[in-house]
């Protein structure tokens, strides 16, 4: 499932995020969604959100299971 739909991500949801140190090559970060930054319903490029080893991106794919 991909992360442009703020509804769809719930803090504790297991997601792959591109940082912005990342961006250009699109390397994903694992995590665990700590906060929502993101307060529009949706973004284009992905709803960011902090991990919670501190690290902030955008959500590229939620993982399921």
């Amino acid at each position: 499932m991909i992360g442009t739909n703020r509804i769809d991500i719930k803090p504790g949801a297991h997601v792959k995020v591109v940082r912005k140190q990342d961006q250009r090559s699109g390397k994903l970060t694992e995590g665990v969604v700590s906060d929502i930054l993101t307060k529009s319903a949706s973004h284009p490029h992905g709803i960011k959100v902090r991990l919670q080893d501190g690290s902030v991106g955008r959500v590229k794919e939620i993982l399921v299971g």
